[in-house]
């Protein structure tokens, strides 16, 4: 359970493979999804992406975790400076000692993770968004975020600058990374609907509530109506709009990254479909990929891997 305390932090002694593991562990039991994506990969990437995937939970749960009520500023702040010690080579915790690793083997900026704690101020603070640009910032800091790190550990495709169709424009896939970040945030927000409002938080744009003629009150009632469907259905096609902006960076990265990223995917957007499938009742049923499901992915995504 993530503590932090007034009191000078002291440094781990985890081994670099007892980190590692606690943090694969910690990812295969919290996303599924995210976690067969990354089986994909190369084992140094795989192990980085982990690392990665632990710092992040661990920030979401000090707003969102089982101890957010007494979180507050100067927590968020501890945890900022728990983040410079971590740049800085000196591991807190055990999962730091995993993190601290991938960034003496990858180029990670400190910025995106900053950016993150930034969302979390955020959270402590808001509980509704009025237009989808504020909404959309907050998807940034959380998730966005989280496509640009990763983009880091993914590495770019360098040999596509010799090629004769190469355009200076097309080298830096940070925007594409950033729409993969936000299609997940919003498949998250409209997945976890009924589970929000039940906490007195409402991510879905109240101008979209206006625009559709569908209130607060309908929403924490869990109402399903042709209001509801239609907002949601504007809402999912939104959230397509980013993975398709996301798709046209995935050709740029380093050909061992492709097929995992277009299966992570192709399988969080079948979320998504799901919902579609319930009926749009995110308020008794959880959206999810059955397992059997997420391998018959698999192999379209190798294949868009290797001719897209």
């Amino acid at each position: 359970m993530l503590q932090l305390t007034d009191s000078p932090p002291s440094h781990s002694s985890s081994s670099v493979e007892d980190a590692y593991e606690l943090c694969r562990q910690v990812t295969a039991k919290y996303s599924k999804t995210f976690y067969t994506g990354t089986l994909l990969m190369a084992p140094a990437k795989r192990r980085a992406i982990w690392a990665i995937y632990v710092w992040c939970r661990r920030t979401d749960e000090l707003v969102d975790g089982p101890q957010a009520q007494f979180t507050s500023e100067k927590t968020l702040d501890r945890w900022e400076a728990q983040l410079e010690s971590i740049f800085a080579g000196c591991p807190v915790d055990d999962e730091d000692v995993a993190l601290v690793d991938t960034l003496e083997q990858f180029p990670l900026d400190i910025q995106p993770f900053r950016d993150m704690i930034a969302g979390q101020r955020m959270d402590l603070h808001r509980s509704r968004y009025e237009t989808f640009e504020e909404l959309e910032l907050y998807c940034y800091r959380v998730a966005g975020t989280v496509g640009l790190m990763s983009t880091t550990v993914m590495g770019v495709d360098r040999q596509l600058q010799t090629a004769p169709w190469y355009r200076q424009a097309d080298s830096d896939p940070t925007q594409q990374a950033i729409a993969l970040g936000i299609a997940n945030q919003l498949t998250n927000i409209l997945r976890d609907v009924g589970e929000d409002a039940r906490r007195g938080r409402i991510y879905l744009p109240l101008e979209d509530l206006q625009r559709f003629d569908y209130t607060e009150a309908d929403l924490i009632a869990g109402v399903i109506d042709d209001r509801w469907r239609s907002l949601m259905a504007f809402q999912i096609r939104r959230a397509r709009q980013f993975y398709a902006e996301a798709e046209t960076g995935i050709r740029l990265l380093s050909p061992d990254a492709r097929w995992p990223v277009w299966s992570a995917l192709d399988l969080y957007r079948q979320i998504l479909d799901v919902i579609e499938e319930n009926d749009y009742d995110v308020f008794a049923r959880r959206a999810y990929v059955p397992s059997l499901r997420k391998l018959l992915t698999l192999p379209g995504a190798l294949i868009k891997a290797r001719v897209m």
